[in-house]
C-alpha cells in the first residue's frame, strides 16, 4: 500500500535550530508497522533520520514516540489501523514533555531524574533473613501490572499536568512509587506516603486518564495515583492543600450531593492562609467580571438523604 508519512525533524546542529516536518511517500506491506517504515526510511530513502528502536517485540519501550497525537510504541502500531480511504497520511513525532536531542530521540535524564526521586528500590527493616525476602503470591499478584511497566515514557508524554507543571513528578515515576508502597517487604511506607503527599506528588494528578489511555503494558498509572492517595489519607496524612481538597469534596457531597464551588477553595488552602487566598482573588476577580465565578448561595440536591445513607454504608 501507498504511505504518506509526516516526520518531525530536528537537527541541533542547524543553525536555524528549529523543527520542521519532513514528507515521505512510499510503498509498503499492509502489515508494515509504524517502526517497519521508518526503517525503510533510514536503510532506502533518508538515512539522516535518527529514532530508537531495540526488541521490535514492545518489551523494551525504545521506540515510543507520538504518532497521529497520541504517544505509543512504533513497533506494535499497524499503519493499516492508522489509515483511512480517505487519508494515508501518518503523522509522526518525538515524545512530549521531554527536551529532543535529535529527529524522534527524547532526552530521558528527566524522567529518570524524577524516577530516582521516589528511591525506587525495597528499604525493609530489621535483621535481613538468611536466604531472601518473601512475599506471598497474593501481594505480587496485586503488583503484577505495575511492575510490567517498561518505562517507555508514553504516559509521561500525554501527561496534561506535565505540559504546564515540570515540578509534577509525573505518572511513570508515581506508578513506580506505589509498587514499593504496596511491597509488604517495604518498611518505607511513611516516608513514602510523605513525599508523594508533598506539592508535585499524587495531588498535582488532575484525573485526566491520558496515562491509562496510553500505557502499552495495562499498567494503569492514574488507578495507582488513587490508590496512593486513599493509603495517604488511611495513614492521617490529612494537612496538605490536596489532602483538605479531598476531604472537603467529599464533606461537601455527603452535605448536599454537590460540589460548593465558592467555599472550595476557601477550604482547600485553608481560610487564614492569606498568602494562598491572595494568589487565588486574581483569578477570582477575572471569573467574577466575566460572570463566571460561583455562587455564595449553596443548595442541597433533592434526593440528599439517599446520599448520605450512601455515604454510611460506605464508612461501615
Amino acid at each position: 500500500m501507498e504511505i504518506e508519512l509526516k516526520v518531525k525533524r530536528f537537527d541541533p546542529e542547524d543553525a536555524k535550530n528549529t523543527p520542521y516536518f519532513k514528507d515521505y511517500k512510499f510503498d509498503i506491506e499492509e502489515s508494515a508497522t509504524v517502526l517497519d517504515s521508518l526503517i525503510k526510511i533510514r536503510e532506502e530513502i533518508d538515512g539522516t533520520l535518527t529514532f530508537r528502536c531495540s526488541c521490535r517485540s514492545a518489551i523494551c519501550g525504545s521506540c515510543a514516540m507520538v504518532i497521529n497525537g497520541q504517544a505509543g510504541l512504533a513497533c506494535n502500531t499497524k499503519l493499516l489501523d492508522l489509515t483511512s480511504k480517505s487519508s494515508n497520511e501518518v503523522l509522526i513525532e518525538p515524545l512530549n514533555n521531554l527536551p529532543i536531542i535529535k529527529d524522534l530521540v527524547a532526552d530521558f535524564k528527566p524522567f529518570w531524574n524524577k524516577i530516582d526521586a521516589t528511591n525506587p528500590w525495597l528499604q525493609p527493616n530489621g535483621t535481613p533473613p538468611k536466604q531472601e525476602y518473601m512475599a506471598s503470591n497474593e501481594a505480587m499478584l496485586n503488583l503484577a501490572n505495575v511492575m510490567a511497566c517498561i518505562m517507555c515514557g508514553a504516559c509521561v508524554s500525554d501527561c496534561t499536568v506535565l505540559n504546564v507543571d515540570s515540578n509534577f513528578l509525573g505518572p511513570a515515576a508515581l506508578a513506580k512509587s506505589y509498587r514499593f508502597i504496596a511491597d509488604p517487604r517495604d518498611d518505607a511506607d511513611k516516608s513514602r506516603l510523605s513525599e508523594m503527599n508533598e506539592s508535585g506528588g499524587v495531588w498535582d494528578c488532575t484525573r485526566c486518564m491520558q496515562c491509562v489511555e496510553v500505557c502499552p503494558k495495562g499498567v494503569d498509572p492514574m488507578g495507582k495515583i488513587m490508590e496512593t492517595r486513599e493509603k495517604i489519607m488511611e495513614a492521617g496524612m490529612r494537612n496538605t492543600f490536596g489532602a483538605k481538597h479531598a476531604t472537603a469534596v467529599s464533606n461537601h457531597i455527603e452535605h448536599s450531593g454537590r460540589i460548593d464551588e465558592f467555599r472550595l477553595p476557601l477550604q482547600s488552602k485553608g481560610i487564614f492562609n492569606f498568602k494562598e487566598i491572595i494568589k487565588l482573588m486574581l483569578p477570582g476577580l477575572r471569573f467574577a467580571l466575566k460572570k463566571r465565578a460561583p455562587s455564595p448561595f449553596h443548595f442541597k440536591n433533592p434526593n440528599q438523604t439517599f446520599v448520605k445513607k450512601l455515604f454510611k454504608k460506605v464508612e461501615k
